[in-house]
C-alpha cells in the first residue's frame, strides 16, 4: 500500500492563538477543581475561605490529557469525525469535566451547572466533594465509557468500540503508569483483530509524564529506539511529540494528529476501496510532557512540576499556609483568566474555536451512550431449537451444543447489522458452541496457514487467550450500543474479577442516572465447569466467580444455573434479551439428561425456583424432606437420591425444588428477583428438613438463606476443594453431593429416620464404599452409575 503524502501541519498564528486559549482555559478549570469553592473568576484576592477545607484530585496527569482534548476538538470539527476518547488514566477526571464544561455538553447534561461565572462554581464545588461528583471520569462524566479508577483496560475498550463501527475514530490516551499492567500490555495485539473494512479506527495515544504516584515510570525511562522497536514490534507506527515550549508542543501535536489520521484513512481507503488485505502498521502517538506541567516549579525548596510530587495536588497547605495561598494564586493566574472568560463567566470566543458542534463534541457523542443506539437483538423462536422431551430423564443433550445453535442463528441473522459477538479465551468449540462457525469467522487480521480452520478478515467470533482482553473488547462493545456473549472456562473466569467489578459498579451507577439510556447486559456463559473437569484435574476446578458476583449490586447482578438443554435455552434468550444487567449462566457442555419440555423450561425459568411433583412423593401432602438442587450435576443427584428413597423408604413424601435463579433465595427487599417469606417457606416449608446440593461453594447457599425461617434445618452440600483427575461421579463423592450422601443425609435429618432407616443408611455407605474400589480397579464410574436414568 502506498504511503500517505507527506502534508505537513502548519498551524496559522491565529489557530494557534486559540488552540493554546482553549488549552489554558482547561488547565484553570481541571486546577479550579481541585482548589476553589468560590470566588471562581478570581474578581477578589484568592483568599483562605475560597478554599476546599479537603483537597483532593489529581492534578499530575491533566494538562497532558487537555492537550489531547484540545487538540482532538480541532481535528474532529476541521474533519468532520465521528469520535470517541477512552480515557486511561482515571485520575485525569478535572480534565474531561473541564473540557466538557467549555463545549457545553456538561451544560445539556446538567443544566444547573451552566457555562457561566455561577455554573463555574457548582463545577468546581461538586468536584470530589459530598454530594458532588467523584475524581475520576466516571459514568457521571458525559461522553466517558470507561472510568479508569482500576488502570489497565483502557486499550480493550477503545478496541471493543471501535468494532462494527466503521465511521468511528477511538481515541485512547493510555497512561504511562496503565501501560504497566498485564491487560494492557496484551491489548496491544488487539490491532490483528481490528478489520479495517468493517471496523472504525483505533488512535492509541501513549501518555509518557514520566512517574505513577511515587516512582518513575518503565516506558518513559526507556531508550527512545527501545521504545520504538516494542510499539512497532506490537505493529505500530510511532509518531513523537515531546516538550514543555505550549507553542512548540501544540505545533508538534497538530501535526502528529493529522499525520496519523492521514495514515489511517489512507489504510481505510486501500481496505474499503481497493480490496487491500496485508496488514500495515498503524499510528500510536507518544507524547511526553511534564507532569504537572504549568502548575508549580517548586514548593517549599523541593522540585514539583516534572516529578512525582505533582500526581495530586501539588500546593496542600493552602488554607493554613500563606506562601502556599500566594504559589496557588499566582499559578491560576498565570492563565489569564481574565482573556478566557468574559465578566459572566462564559468562555469567549477563542477559547471555543476549535470545539466542535453538536453530536461530534467528545462529551455529546452517543457512542458514549450506547443505549440510545442500541437495536433489539433477533431472537429466533426457541421451538426451533428445543429438545423433544416426551419423559424426564430418559434422553440426553449437551446443553451448550443445543444452545450454539441458537447462537448460530442469532449471528445469522445479525450479519447485515453487525451488532452481536461472541469472545472466549480460545474456547469456543471447546464450549461446543462451534455452529456459530457457520455464520461467522474468528476475526484474525494476522497471518494463516493452509491448517488453520474458521479465521476470516470479517469474523466476529473473537479468541484470544487472554480473559482481559475479551472482557474489555466486550465491554467496549456493549457500552457502545451493540451486544455480546462471553463464553469461558468457569475456573478461569476469575482472572477477570477486578474488571466485572468495574463493569458492575458503572452500570450501577449509570442506572442511576436518567439521561444515561440502558445498555445490552454483559452476559457470561461459564461451562467446562467444576463437575465436569474431572480429566484437567484440580486446577480446573473453581465454581466461585458466583460467590463473587453475587457479592455486588442485587440491582445489577443475575446468576443462573439451567438443569438442561431447554432451560439454558430460555435462560439465554432472556439474558441476551436484557440490559444493565451482568448475566452469569453456568452451564455444562457434557451430555446432560434432558428433564422439562421447551413449554416446561419456560414457566420454569420464569418462576426461577420451583416444585417438580414429577420427581417427589408428596402425593398432595406435607412433606417430611425437602430435597433441594441448583446446577446441572447437583440436579442429576437430587434425582437419582429421589429415586432410591422412593425404592427404599416408600414412605417417606419426598419434596424436590430446583432453583434455576439463585437470586431466588434471597428476601424480596435485598434482590429484585428474591422472594418473600411466604414464598420461600410454601417452597421449602418453614420447618422440615431441606437437604440442598448446590454446583458452587456450599456456604453461598447458606449466606443467601440465613434469615429464613428454616434456616436451621438447611443442609448444604456442594463444592468443598477436595478435587482431582478422576472419573466424573467420584468427583460428586469426593465432595459429599452424590446421591449415596444425599440419601444418608435424609436419614440423619428426618427425625425417626436413624433408627427405622439405619440399614438403609448402611446401603448407602457400602455404595460409596464400593465406588471407590471400583473406580481404582477399572479406571471408569461404577455401571449402576454410569448407566443410570430416571425410569421411576
Amino acid at each position: 500500500m502506498p504511503e500517505a503524502p507527506d502534508t505537513r501541519t502548519v498551524l496559522s498564528d491565529e489557530e494557534l492563538r486559540t488552540l493554546d486559549a482553549h488549552w489554558r482555559a482547561a488547565n484553570y478549570l481541571a486546577a479550579g477543581q481541585i482548589y476553589l469553592l468560590a470566588n471562581p473568576l478570581l474578581t477578589e484576592p484568592l483568599a483562605p475561605e475560597h478554599i476546599k477545607p479537603r483537597l483532593l484530585g489529581h492534578w499530575g496527569t491533566s494538562p497532558g490529557l487537555n492537550l489531547v482534548y484540545t487538540h482532538l476538538n480541532r481535528v474532529i470539527a476541521a474533519r468532520g469525525l465521528d469520535a470517541l476518547c477512552v480515557w486511561g488514566p482515571g485520575h485525569g477526571g478535572p480534565s474531561v469535566l473541564a473540557n466538557s464544561w467549555l463545549e457545553g455538553s456538561y451544560s445539556d447534561t446538567y443544566p444547573d451547572v451552566g457555562r457561566d461565572a455561577a455554573g463555574m462554581e457548582r463545577l468546581f464545588r461538586q468536584f470530589s466533594f459530598p454530594g458532588g461528583v467523584p475524581s475520576h471520569v466516571a459514568p457521571e462524566v458525559p461522553g466517558s465509557v470507561h472510568e479508569g479508577g482500576e488502570l489497565g483496560y483502557s486499550l480493550a475498550h477503545a478496541y471493543g468500540a471501535a468494532l462494527d463501527n466503521p465511521g468511528l475514530l477511538v481515541a485512547c490516551v493510555i497512561g504511562d503508569g496503565e501501560a504497566e499492567t498485564g491487560p494492557l500490555a496484551a491489548s496491544w495485539h488487539s490491532d490483528k483483530f481490528l478489520d479495517p473494512v468493517h471496523d472504525g479506527a483505533v488512535l492509541p495515544i501513549l501518555h509518557l509524564n514520566g512517574y505513577k504516584i511515587a516512582n518513575p515510570t518503565v516506558l518513559a525511562r526507556l531508550p527512545g529506539a527501545e521504545l520504538d522497536e516494542l510499539l512497532r514490534g506490537y505493529g505500530h507506527e510511532p509518531i513523537h511529540v515531546s516538550g514543555d515550549d505550549p507553542t512548540a508542543v501544540h505545533r508538534a501535536m497538530a501535526e502528529a494528529m493529522d499525520t496519523a489520521l492521514d495514515r489511517i484513512a489512507a489504510i481505510q481507503r486501500a481496505a474499503r476501496e481497493e480490496g487491500v488485505t496485508g496488514r500495515v502498521r498503524t499510528p500510536v502517538i507518544v507524547l511526553r510532557t511534564p507532569k504537572g506541567w504549568t502548575g508549580p516549579a517548586e514548593v517549599d525548596g523541593k522540585p514539583v512540576e516534572g516529578t512525582w510530587r505533582s500526581h495530586q495536588v501539588p500546593l496542600a497547605g493552602v488554607r493554613d499556609d500563606p506562601e502556599h495561598l500566594r504559589q496557588l494564586e499566582a499559578w491560576l493566574r498565570s492563565y489569564r483568566p481574565e482573556e478566557l472568560f468574559d465578566d459572566a463567566g462564559r468562555p469567549v470566543a477563542d477559547v471555543l474555536a476549535c470545539v466542535p458542534e453538536g453530536a461530534r463534541r467528545l462529551g455529546a457523542t452517543p457512542h458514549a451512550n450506547g443505549g440510545l443506539l442500541v437495536r433489539e437483538l433477533p431472537m429466533p423462536s426457541l421451538d426451533d431449537f428445543a429438545v423433544p422431551v416426551d419423559k424426564p430423564g430418559t434422553t440426553l443433550h449437551e446443553p451448550t451444543r443445543v444452545l450454539g445453535d441458537l447462537l448460530e442463528r442469532v449471528m445469522r441473522d445479525t450479519a447485515d447489522r453487525r451488532d452481536f459477538r461472541i469472545v472466549g479465551p480460545d474456547e469456543t468449540a471447546s464450549n461446543r458452541l462451534q455452529a456459530v462457525f457457520d455464520a461467522s469467522g474468528k476475526a484474525w487480521q494476522a497471518g494463516t496457514l493452509d491448517v488453520d480452520e474458521h479465521l476470516d478478515r470479517h469474523g466476529r467470533v473473537m479468541e484470544i487467550l487472554s480473559e482481559h482482553l475479551c472482557q474489555g473488547w466486550l465491554e467496549g462493545y456493549l457500552l457502545t450500543g451493540r451486544h455480546g456473549l462471553f463464553s469461558c472456562y468457569e475456573a478461569f473466569v476469575h482472572i477477570v474479577d477486578s474488571m466485572v467489578n468495574q463493569h458492575i459498579k458503572w452500570l450501577k451507577t449509570a442506572r442511576e442516572l436518567p439521561w444515561r439510556a440502558p445498555v445490552a447486559s454483559l452476559n457470561y456463559l461459564l461451562t467446562s465447569h467444576v463437575w465436569r473437569q474431572d480429566h484437567n484435574g484440580f486446577s480446573h476446578q473453581d465454581p466461585g466467580f458466583v460467590d463473587h458476583v453475587l457479592n455486588k449490586s442485587p440491582e445489577v447482578v443475575r446468576v443462573y444455573l439451567p438443569p438442561d438443554a431447554n432451560t439454558l435455552l430460555s435462560v439465554a434468550d432472556h439474558a441476551l434479551r436484557s440490559r444493565d444487567h451482568v448475566n452469569v449462566i453456568v452451564a455444562g457442555k457434557q451430555p446432560c439428561f434432558d428433564w422439562l419440555s421447551m413449554d416446561e423450561a419456560r414457566v420454569h425459568c420464569a418462576r426461577g425456583a420451583g416444585i417438580w411433583e414429577w420427581a417427589g412423593t408428596e402425593n398432595g401432602g406435607e412433606p417430611d424432606v425437602v430435597l433441594g438442587c441448583a446446577g446441572d450435576v447437583p440436579t442429576q443427584e437430587v434425582l437419582a437420591a429421589a429415586q432410591l428413597l422412593r425404592r427404599h423408604l416408600p414412605g417417606l413424601a419426598v419434596r424436590v425444588v430446583n432453583v434455576v435463579d439463585i437470586a431466588r433465595l434471597l428476601p424480596r427487599e435485598e434482590h429484585p428477583h428474591g422472594m418473600t417469606d411466604f414464598e420461600y417457606d410454601g417452597l421449602f416449608t418453614a420447618d422440615k428438613p431441606v437437604i440442598f446440593a448446590y454446583h458452587g461453594y456450599p456456604w453461598l447457599i447458606h449466606r443467601l438463606a440465613y434469615r429464613r425461617n428454616g434456616h436451621p434445618n438447611l443442609h448444604v452440600r456442594g463444592y468443598k476443594e477436595s478435587g482431582t483427575t478422576t472419573t466424573p461421579f467420584d468427583m460428586v463423592v469426593r465432595n459429599d453431593l452424590d446421591r449415596y450422601r444425599l440419601v444418608m443425609d435424609v436419614v440423619d435429618r428426618v427425625p425417626g429416620l436413624a433408627v427405622r432407616a439405619a440399614a438403609v443408611r448402611q446401603r448407602m455407605a457400602d455404595a460409596r464404599t464400593r465406588h471407590h474400589a471400583w473406580i481404582r480397579e477399572h479406571g471408569t464410574d461404577l455401571p449402576e452409575v454410569a448407566e443410570w436414568s430416571w425410569n421411576a
